[in-house]
């Protein structure tokens, strides 16, 4: 990991000053399975502590491990009963449905390519890009995504360039091209200058 602090450092002197404030990589990475993406689905769009509560409400539910089966035996009106909306509900049966099913397959991530596994998770109601993005850096320890419709990160790079607006992808893009093949450490590193407490 020296390696690519020592490379950033050197590639941009703006992400230069954020690694020095921030200090030590400290990445939490995170099983590559069914469960974690459950937990994904369950955090879109709430705050940490909220999504954390509904979480481990559903996890006691099943009796302490996701999995397929046991999420498919709660009936969706106990679900929502949890605190999952009717749309997370619908996601995460989904989710479960094709997984048992054998049409996404956690055993095969780690063999494919970034863009083969945004591919092979997208096809789940519910999980788009961003959703894959946080898998592949979180879980599957990619070292080099960008995750370019994550708000944190737009937000994070509009203070840190001193940008006016958030920017947009092509922008992001163009910008990170110097973080290469990193682009995953700089992602965590600007996340944490925006929550030094964060759980990343």
């Amino acid at each position: 990991m020296k390696e690519a602090i020592v490379h950033l450092q050197r590639a941009d002197p703006v992400l230069r000053g954020i690694i020095n404030r921030v200090g030590p990589y400290g990445i939490e990475f995170r099983e590559p399975d069914f469960e974690t993406l459950v937990k994904s689905i369950v955090y879109q769009q709430l705050s940490g502590r909220v999504a954390a509560v509904i979480f481990g409400r559903l996890t006691k539910a099943v009796g302490g491990k996701l999995t397929p089966e046991s999420t498919l035996k709660l009936r969706p009106v106990r679900m929502r009963a949890l605190g999952l909306s009717t749309q997370k509900t619908k996601y995460i049966r989904d989710l479960a449905r094709q997984t048992r099913d054998g049409r996404v397959s956690f055993e095969i991530l780690p063999a494919l390519s970034d863009d083969q596994v945004i591919e092979h998770l997208t096809v789940v109601k519910g999980i788009g890009v961003w959703t894959a993005h946080m898998f592949l850096i979180f879980a599957l320890r990619r070292p080099n995504i960008l995750p370019t419709g994550d708000l944190g990160i737009r937000s994070a790079i509009r203070k840190a360039y001193g940008l006016e607006n958030l920017p947009k992808p092509e922008l992001m893009e163009e910008l990170a091209a110097a973080w290469h093949p990193y682009r995953s450490v700089a992602t965590w590193y600007l996340w944490r200058s925006l929550e030094g407490d964060a759980n990343l």
